[in-house]
């Protein structure tokens, strides 16, 4: 079929080739200058999806070169290192990302991206953009809100959100004169730098803050803080008991998996987004359709809810403290409700979970799945923590509210911040509508720069088909199905496989019965699982 693609695509006439790349009225998202064209992705640039070079030959890796991963793509604009290098042997075997290129996550999560400001290559989680145009014009447009959600409406998902570069290659993009690209990078970047500089100094407050807050609860939960009243109230410290959350907890549960929505009209559902660090947000509810969940599995005032599973790392483990309630709540599986015991007073255990001796212990025990992130009821369970007796809870609770009280100055702050962050997307969307006030009307249009790139298109050289690989006899005779066969010659044939990519090989009715099938070849030595997140034979 590509090859087909490809061999249409060369046979096309300039003319056609050209109207293909515009795309047409009807098509285009919104109106820009008269001088700017609407085009497709592929068109101004090569799309380029990374690889891992085999992890099990050493040789590979070490060196100087290199070889960018998601978490990479955080530095954004200035990246100017990777977590992983390869040798040069290594490089030879990678398709090698020139500077200037943009990268893109492709697998969940979709949209972060990181300017390369060095020769790089990546692995097959990120998709890399090669521009034929201004390379920053083409970052700051990866960044665009416009750009991400039209990357998500193209995306598929199985267990995971993924869009590939063919999908990717197809998102239509306002293309403005070569000049033009320049001006729009010059004064977004100008207006950026005013905007990090403020962001930098409340910033700067805003941890000075937290760093305080730390000290203070790390005092509260080891006994510092409450050594006077314990003296006073002629109680030591041996009073403390250590213990875990599992011991101290009447019931761990998990949320519900039905579906909810914003136009349902049934009972309420809280999500991840409701949880944040001034307590439950009730403003962004989504419902499910019908009232029918029992109380047992609602939550209910003095309950702790809890993020499970997300693909930042920060928010799993964050939790609220439920508040009095005016009517029935369900909440999602992705959060974990905790119920306590007597005698343990919540607000002091949603105080400790978010401490940093807490979460340090949460980030031990999470577990990293094709870039989610998890922890299960087992091994929240296990977080050690010291319980002071009742009354020395409560003066605890107490003191922590009195010293809190501060935290408005905070919470103000980080609003700052949040609006900065939100300024940034106010830019970047009138940017690529033409809207910052650098176009020049009487500039050539860009019509004649798209007929330029594709006049200097050179012709893709054909694929070879692969041959079918042939599989060992002594293996093959331990297939005892069609499906276990078809699964394991995927894998075997594409080595570093992810559970994505193995799945696409299969029709969707028969994603569950192919899962049971890695276990089954898994079992039996046949392949290998490495990193939570590539099969490999």
């Amino acid at each position: 079929m590509a090859k087909l693609k490809a061999s249409k695509k060369e046979s096309l006439s300039f003319e056609e080739r050209l109207e293909k790349a515009l795309v047409a009225d009807w098509e285009q998202p919104y109106k820009v200058p008269s001088n700017w064209v609407w085009t497709r992705l592929g068109e101004i640039g090569e799309i380029v999806t990374g690889s891992t070079p085999s992890k099990s030959n050493h040789a590979y890796y070490g060196g100087q070169f290199p070889f960018v991963k998601p978490a990479d793509l955080d530095q954004g604009r200035y990246m100017s290192f990777a977590s992983e290098y390869l040798s040069e042997e290594g490089k030879n075997v990678s398709r090698v990302i020139r500077k200037g290129s943009t990268s893109v996550c492709c697998i969940g999560s979709i949209g972060k991206s990181a300017y390369l400001s060095f020769e790089a290559t990546t692995n097959q989680q990120i998709n890399s953009i090669i521009p034929n145009i201004n390379d920053l014009f083409i970052y700051y447009l990866t960044c665009s809100e416009y750009f991400i959600q039209e990357l998500w409406k193209r995306s598929s998902a199985t267990t995971i959100s993924i869009i590939n570069k063919g999908k990717m290659s197809e998102v239509t993009i306002p293309l403005p004169p070569l000049a033009e690209q320049q001006r729009i990078v010059d004064r977004i970047e100008s207006l950026f730098c005013k905007l990090d500089e403020a962001k930098e100094k409340a910033q700067t407050a805003l941890d000075s803050f937290e760093n305080r807050k730390a000290a203070i609860l790390h005092k509260a939960f080891t006994g510092e803080l409450t050594a006077k009243w314990r003296e006073e109230n002629g109680v030591g410290l041996d009073s403390w008991v250590k213990t875990t959350l599992s011991k101290v907890t009447h019931e761990f549960k998990y949320g519900t998996s039905e579906k909810s929505d914003y136009s349902y009209l049934g009972m309420p559902v809280l999500r991840i987004p409701n949880i944040t660090n001034d307590g439950i947000k009730f403003d962004d509810l989504k419902y499910l359709p019908h009232f029918d969940i029992n109380e047992e599995n609602q939550i209910h005032e003095s309950d702790i809810l809890i993020i499970r599973s997300n693909g930042s790392r920060e928010l799993v483990g964050k939790c609220v403290l439920v508040p009095k309630l005016d009517q029935a709540y369900a909440y999602a599986s992705f959060l974990i409700r905790i119920k306590l015991i007597a005698n343990i007073i919540p607000k002091f255990i949603v105080s400790y979970l978010n401490s940093n001796d807490a979460r340090n212990q949460m980030f031990k025990k999470a577990k990293s799945s094709a870039g989610i992130n998890n922890i299960n009821t087992k091994e929240l369970g296990s977080i050690t923590l010291n319980i002071p007796t009742h009354s020395e809870q409560t003066e605890i609770v107490l003191i922590l509210d009195s010293i809190f009280e501060k935290e408005k100055q905070a919470k103000e702050l980080a609003s700052v911040i949040e609006k900065i962050d939100l300024m940034k997307k106010a830019i970047l969307a009138r940017a690529f509508r033409g809207e910052l006030g650098t176009n020049d009307p009487s500039e050539e249009s860009a019509l004649e720069l798209l007929k330029e790139i594709l006049l200097k298109e050179q012709p893709k050289e054909k694929r070879v088909v692969k041959k079918q690989a042939i599989i060992p006899d002594n293996i093959l005779k331990q297939f005892k199905t069609d499906l276990e066969e078809q699964v394991y010659r995927f894998i075997f044939e594409n080595q570093n496989s992810t559970l994505n990519q193995i799945l696409s090989c299969v029709s969707s009715s028969k994603h569950l019965d192919a899962m049971e099938m890695l276990t089954v070849l898994y079992e039996k030595g046949l392949i290998d699982e490495k990193n939570d997140l590539f099969f490999t034979v």
